[in-house]
């Protein structure tokens, strides 16, 4: 149930502000404090999901309060009560950070649909804020390798800017894993990040995907539909295996870079979009290039900054961490009883060839929290890693 604080040096109209919020169908657990000093002592002490607070009121006036709320919780919504209707300090209060303001005596259907919608706003944004941790903690990067180190200093440096990065490694290393930390590093974090795999779209399509088309642009073009581009407007678009891209595609891309605009399939129209293009590929661009598969100054224009993503075998040390991780991943994500990799279980694992890189060590892991014993001891390893 919604906590709620009442700040208001008159006795009489705190009761009946409390009587209105507890005994409505949607009732709160109400608090009161008979002036400013008294409601921040009670906010230090514990928290509350809303805060009515008077504007005039002796020791401390509401502006003050409210000044100091947003000092300490900026996300706390206050909403200011005033008996003197003064359009200035209502403004001012908005300005400050109030959710709303409301004349005394308040209009109880008023009052109750503000108090409503402030509380609906705060609990979206503490969804919004669970879900992100959760995407935040889905793609982590985990290890302690120089290669990983050198690999976040880097996101660090570059995830504030606008520049494009073509991240690069052999498959299965984690080269997504870097392009969402970038974005959610980046100051387009809360617009979306659009995943194209261009190896996994048919050549004659992956125009129409990127750019849209309009109805009637080609056979099974039944209406009108917007590309990945316009998708990621605002935000950032990632163009896993760019390598495999069609020359033609590439060429469109290059363009939409330099303009800032894409074209959708059949039409003569330009739509303008704010996109950041990060890209990635396993294939040495450089020699792409030479044999006439990929185009040069599209090249120079996606790598501005070039991450280089080493494979598995090169950061072994790493793989300790990385069975600790996914072990309490899998087994959360199952609900399963975490198990232990004994000490020579994880020397076994680490002296692998690891060829499938992040990817195959994952399902390794996996395929042992399933078969092996209570503790994955090296026998484990040995009869059910499968790798010979």
């Amino acid at each position: 149930m919604p906590k709620i604080l009442i700040i208001e040096d008159e006795e009489a109209i705190r009761r009946v502000l409390k009587k209105i919020l507890t005994e409505q169908d949607a009732a709160y657990h109400v608090y009161l404090a008979s002036d400013g000093l008294e409601g921040l002592q009670e906010i230090e002490k514990q928290q509350f999901d809303l805060v009515l607070c008077d504007i005039k009121m002796p020791k401390m006036d509401g502006i003050e309060v409210l000044q100091h709320i947003k000092d300490r919780q900026p996300e706390l919504p206050v909403i200011m009560i005033s008996g003197h209707g003064d359009l200035d300090t209502a403004v001012e209060t908005m300005r400050m950070g109030a959710f709303d303001y409301i004349s005394k005596p308040p209009d109880l259907n008023h009052l109750m649909n503000t108090i409503g919608h402030a509380l609906n706003r705060k609990f979206l944004e503490q969804e919004n804020k669970i879900l992100k941790r959760k995407i935040g903690k889905s793609y982590e990067m985990i290890g302690e390798s120089q290669g990983i180190k050198d690999i976040k200093t880097i996101i660090d440096k570059v995830a504030s800017t606008s520049a494009r990065v073509l991240i690069t490694g052999p498959n299965g290393t984690g080269k997504e894993l870097v392009a969402h930390w970038i974005h959610q590093k980046s100051d387009r974090s809360q617009a979306p990040i659009i995943e194209v795999n261009c190896a996994a779209i048919p050549s004659e399509l992956i125009e129409s995907e990127l750019f849209g088309h309009v109805k009637g642009a080609f056979t099974s073009a039944v209406k009108d539909r917007a590309g990945k581009f316009e998708a990621a407007n605002g935000g950032t678009l990632f163009l896993d295996e760019i390598g495999d891209m069609s020359l033609s595609a590439q060429a469109k891309v290059l363009r939409a870079l330099q303009e800032h605009r894409v074209q959708r399939v059949g039409s003569d129209k330009t739509i303008k979009v704010d996109v950041r293009v990060i890209a990635a590929t396993n294939k040495n661009l450089k020699k792409e290039i030479e044999a006439g598969r990929f185009r040069e100054d599209l090249f120079h224009r996606i790598a501005v900054i070039l991450i280089q993503v080493p494979p598995l075998n090169d950061r072994r040390e790493d793989i300790p961490l990385l069975i600790e991780y996914f072990s309490k991943q899998i087994t959360t994500a199952q609900g399963t009883v975490m198990k232990v990799f004994s000490q020579e279980a994880v020397d076994c694992l680490k002296h692998y060839d690891w060829t499938g890189n992040i990817r195959e060590l994952r399902n390794v892991v996996e395929r042992l929290l399933i078969l092996g014993g209570s503790e994955i001891s090296k026998k484990d390893v040995m009869q059910f890693a499968n790798k010979l």
